[in-house]
């Protein structure tokens, strides 16, 4: 199950005041989030990944800096009292940080950045950051999650049993995304979430940020500032 997250009561906030637009993308385990992220930043490669640390080992096919940063526990907890996480979160017996620094830097150049975390850490950037972009991802039915954890053959059937238990309950936290998708057919799935991003981009600060003099030209000196949208 997933413990309760933290953040580091003394890390300064940091600003997404520029071009750039945050995404926090959440999904049970089996859902396809990481195949959906991948298809999107395919098409729209400016969007950048935000490589989180963990210290569980890597599963086939994943490598070090491209999946994650895969590093001991101990590591982990020095990192973490030394503020360098934006947030961490303990799932399924392994600890979850996001460089807190990294983004704070690409936030501060104007670029798209992609959070792939669990519901509690994106709660966490999303009161940091209010205009943090969330989106849910589901499967089609609970019977296709199991059938996909099976499938893909990387998990004991105990291991099984707790992503379906830990799955039912993250289900109950889409409500608080503004964006849910269902990835029942993939090639839809992707074409929704990169349809969310080229949205998230047009926002009325986004393209302010990205065009100050021409905004300048057409529109009104003094116009309020979108915080809404």
């Amino acid at each position: 199950m997933t413990a309760p997250l933290s953040a580091t009561p003394s890390s300064p906030p940091l600003s997404t005041a520029g071009a750039g637009s945050l995404f926090a993308v959440v999904a049970p385990s089996g859902a396809g989030k990481t195949a959906l992220v991948r298809a999107m930043m395919e098409q729209r490669p400016s969007v950048e990944l935000s490589v989180s640390f963990t210290t569980r080992a890597p599963r086939p096919g994943e490598r070090e800096g491209h999946d994650y940063w895969f590093i001991e526990r101990a590591d982990f907890e020095r990192r973490r009292e030394a503020g360098e996480f934006l947030e961490w979160a303990h799932v399924h017996g392994n600890l979850y940080g996001t460089s807190r620094h990294w983004i704070a830097q690409r936030m501060a150049a104007g670029a798209d950045i992609l959070l792939e975390i669990d519901w509690q850490g994106a709660m966490q950037v999303h009161r940091l950051f209010p205009d943090t972009v969330g989106v849910f991802i589901a499967p089609p039915s609970m019977e296709t999650l199991r059938e996909r954890l099976e499938r893909r053959g990387q998990d004991s059937p105990e291991v099984i049993e707790r992503r379906m238990a830990a799955a039912a309950s993250e289900m109950q936290q889409a409500h608080r995304f503004q964006y849910v998708i269902i990835n029942q057919d993939f090639a839809t799935a992707v074409a929704h979430l990169v349809s969310i991003v080229d949205s998230a981009r047009l926002r009325f600060d986004k393209q302010r940020a990205r065009s100050p003099q021409l905004f300048a030209r057409l529109f009104p000196a003094g116009e309020p500032s979108r915080t809404d949208a």
